[in-house]
């Protein structure tokens, strides 16, 4: 496909031909604009919408659809700004302790299609969510690492640890109060991995009730073979959403009971008190039962996507965390009974919990890579990223961020706590975290040696490629004198741009070797006991060093990311700015509705395509006009998932323009069941009229790869020239930038194709129609803030 090459647009083809009322509803990308930036005007109205999410008009087009007038020069614009969705207020910031829970989120979306296969696909989501459910009793059990083994049990009942901290008066067993006793010193400890609990809790509620309780328009009732993303319940998913939060809310109650009554039913066991020995298997009993009931409420219901689910099970969601709070009162009622002979030592017991949540994640992903490759199998596409195993690929990297999160922390209260010794080699007054959290941090070392390779091989391809794109460059700028730097500058940047289709090789390779690495780190912690620098004093010297000192640099590794991490948190919730580029990632991550992890961080889109979807249906529904959706990197997504929405006889009046889109090339392989091959298909030939702009240099946007259809022509259209102008001209006498991923309306095409797809829309109704609400302002704000200023950003 060769480049289209700049030239003038006549008047008569930058806008359409058509009358009546036409409008353009621009969506931006990720990192947010203002509306006075992608409407290039300072002066805008917010027409509909609120604080958070709205819609915005010049201040002159308020009122456009009372005056025909406004309609002769072109479409009225229409900017939906939305960046606040995930952006917004300092309480963002918290969002960065729900990073695995994300990740594993999108791991459930990333499925192959099921062709028919239902047993499978429902398979696939139990396995995943099961995966999520792990992670939540994971970080659930490191807080109760940190407060109740490292700090209550270890510290605490260690007059060494204790003589230098005087904030641990209250319970050291040196001093001989009423909460100097190991279980009492639990009980209160207890309150540290609640409180954890609780702040997940409220956030999720707290967010689901914002969030996923946007209806989308009813429309006409699913019709067989719908495309997922255009089912009624698709982006709607409160009753979802609140099973999982009280089961996984259950979860880490229950967790932090067992951490509590657990140490002390070993104790009674041992003991004389037949009593306390039968409430201490009466409780385990309980808390086994409990867990029972909350891996068994993950896995009987999954998404209700056919039909608009509006029911909550109020029981379910009420009972289930209560019955949980109930049974962690009883089990902290029972450690605090009185034990005067009882005293703490070592570890606390149930250390082998990380090892067997290890275990269990590292046997639920291989299923999950079973299943995943007999789905793709079933329909192969060679598009498809890592040949379906994206899913349990990215599954794998959010057990191991869970596992650097809850590692990272425990290791820092050791070393906190042990003073100038080394946790775990008994040089000092407590024994250590378990010894399996060393043994992950020691393959840090090795995991980052094995990725070192391949990107010395991307950096060493990329320059090669740049090499063999400067003749191709050159070519495409046919007539114009070569300048070498400058051919050298834009092939440099088109042979970057590729590095993003390499994306799955490294996903791949990094989830491979951290399963690889993690089982041996269990292997090692389990049949050595001692921390790594420990475990190899019968090898030869070399050996010996080199396990202390991957010991010793992952442990560093680990804290010096525990620290960024939350430097990076502490710098997001005050400053206005950090917090965007944290929400670059939100925008990415929480595309998808919370269909696995309840505590991940909220959907943007279940508010985001109903707001577009009742927009374009109430807009084009009361004027008859026509409206194309514009849609830039992300807000192209958003975009199509709206117009998937829409009524059918909506449809027909809408025209797609994407640019710098994701769609296919990113999107479509990694979400092949939702974006690949035949659901763009779908949507191709369900929209009335859909064009794509995409250049060479772009590193996120592509070419949709959608042939004619019929009547129907290419959505692509040729990769624009970047650099519009290779050197200096009579026009352009500055060098012309390289856009890359941005300013696609800069472009000529970009008016041209705009003015297209009006002209092959329907005709309007005749105008003018009486103003109503939603076609007027309701708040002048000219200088309202929604994230950096710019057209569109990405």
């Amino acid at each position: 496909m060769s480049p289209a090459a700049p030239e003038p647009v006549p008047e008569a083809a930058r806008e359409p031909r058509s009358p009546g009322a036409a409008l353009e509803l621009l969506v931006h990308g990720v990192g947010g604009a203002t509306p006075h930036g992608m409407l290039d005007d300072p002066r805008t109205v917010r027409v509909t919408g609120d604080a958070t999410a709205a819609m915005y008009r010049r201040a002159d087009d308020a009122g456009a659809e009372s005056d025909p007038d406004r309609f002769r020069d072109g479409p009225v614009p229409e900017a939906y700004c939305w960046s606040n969705l995930t952006s917004g207020n300092g309480a963002r910031a918290l969002w960065l302790l729900l990073l695995p829970f994300m990740v594993v989120n999108i791991a459930h979306w990333m499925r192959p299609p099921s062709a028919g296969r239902s047993g499978s696909t429902r398979f696939y989501g139990v396995l995943v969510r099961l995966v999520a459910l792990s992670l939540t009793v994971l970080l659930t059990a490191a807080a109760c690492e940190v407060a109740l083994d490292l700090t209550a049990w270890q510290c605490a009942g260690a007059a060494a640890c204790t003589e230098t901290r005087s904030w641990l008066g209250l319970l050291s067993a040196a001093e001989g109060g009423w909460w100097s006793q190991p279980g009492r010193r639990l009980a209160l400890a207890a309150l540290v991995p609640t409180a954890l609990v609780a702040l997940l809790w409220y956030l999720s509620r707290r967010t689901w009730s914002a969030y996923e309780a946007q209806r989308p328009p009813r429309g006409e009732d699913e019709e067989d073979g719908r495309p997922a993303l255009g089912r009624p319940g698709f982006w709607y998913g409160r009753r979802l959403v609140a099973r999982l939060r009280a089961a996984h809310t259950a979860a880490g109650l229950l967790t932090v009971a067992a951490a509590v009554a657990g140490a002390a039913a070993r104790h009674d066991r041992g003991s004389d008190s037949t009593v306390r020995a039968v409430l201490g298997w009466s409780i385990e009993g309980a808390l086994t039962i409990g867990a029972v009931v909350v891996v068994c409420v993950v896995c009987r219901r999954g998404r209700s996507e056919r039909r608009l689910d509006i029911r909550i099970d109020r029981a379910l969601v009420t009972w289930l965390p209560g019955s949980a709070a109930a049974l962690l009162l009883l089990a902290a009622v029972y450690a605090a009974w009185s034990r005067p002979a009882w005293r703490s030592s070592g570890a606390l017991p149930g250390d082998a919990t990380f090892g067997v949540i290890a275990l269990a994640q590292g046997t639920l992903v291989l299923l999950l890579a079973a299943v995943a490759l007999r789905l793709h199998r079933r329909a192969p596409d060679p598009r498809t990223a890592l040949q379906g195993l994206a899913g349990p690929a990215v599954a794998m990297l959010a057990c191991a961020l869970g596992g650097v999160m809850a590692g990272g922390v425990a290791q820092r209260v050791a070393d906190w706590l042990d003073g100038p010794g080394t946790p775990g080699t008994g040089s000092g007054p407590i024994a250590g975290p378990p010894v399996l959290l060393s043994w992950q941090a020691a393959v840090i070392p090795a995991l980052l040696l094995l990725l070192l390779v391949p990107a010395l091989f991307l950096a060493a391809r990329t320059a090669h490629a740049a090499l063999r794109l400067a003749p191709v460059v050159e070519g495409e700028y046919a007539g114009e004198r070569p300048d070498r730097v400058r051919t050298r500058r834009i092939a440099r940047v088109r042979a970057a741009a590729r590095l993003t289709d390499a994306a799955p090789g490294l996903v791949g390779l990094l989830a491979g070797a951290t399963l690889l690495l993690g089982a041996g780190a269990v292997a090692g912690a389990w049949a050595t006991g001692k921390v790594p620098g420990e475990a190899f004093g019968w090898a030869p010297a070399f050996v010996d060093s080199v396990a202390e000192g991957a010991q010793a640099l992952g442990s560093w590794l680990v804290g010096l990311g525990f620290i960024l991490f939350v430097t990076w948190g502490r710098r997001a919730y005050r400053d206005a700015s950090a917090r965007r580029t944290i929400g670059i990632l939100w925008d990415v991550g929480t595309f998808w509705p919370r269909a696995a992890h309840p505590f991940a961080p909220p959907c943007y889109a279940e508010r985001a395509v109903p707001d577009l979807a009742w927009r374009m249906s109430s807009w084009t529904g009361r004027t008859g006009g026509r409206l194309v959706i514009s849609g830039h990197s992300q807000g192209s997504v958003l975009a199509a998932a709206a117009v998937w929405q829409l009524p059918h006889g909506t449809r027909r009046r809408v025209g797609l323009l994407t640019y710098g889109s994701p769609l296919e090339r990113l999107y479509g392989r990694w979400f092949p069941a939702y974006f690949g091959r035949e659901p763009l298909a779908e949507l191709h030939r369900e929209v009335h009229c859909w064009r794509n702009l995409w250049r060479r240099t772009d590193p996120i946007g592509g070419p949709v790869r959608l042939p004619a259809e019929g009547d129907k022509p290419e959505v692509d259209h040729a990769p624009l020239l970047d650099p519009v102008v290779y050197g200096r001209t009579q026009d352009h006498p500055l060098p012309e930038p390289i856009l890359g991923h941005s300013d696609y309306q800069a472009d000529p095409a970009f008016a041209r194709e705009r003015a297209a797809l009006l002209d092959r829309l329907p005709p309007a109704l005749p105008l003018p129609v009486p103003l109503q609400r939603g076609d007027g302002p309701d708040d002048i704000d000219g200088t309202a803030s929604q994230g950096s200023s710019g057209r569109s950003s990405g």
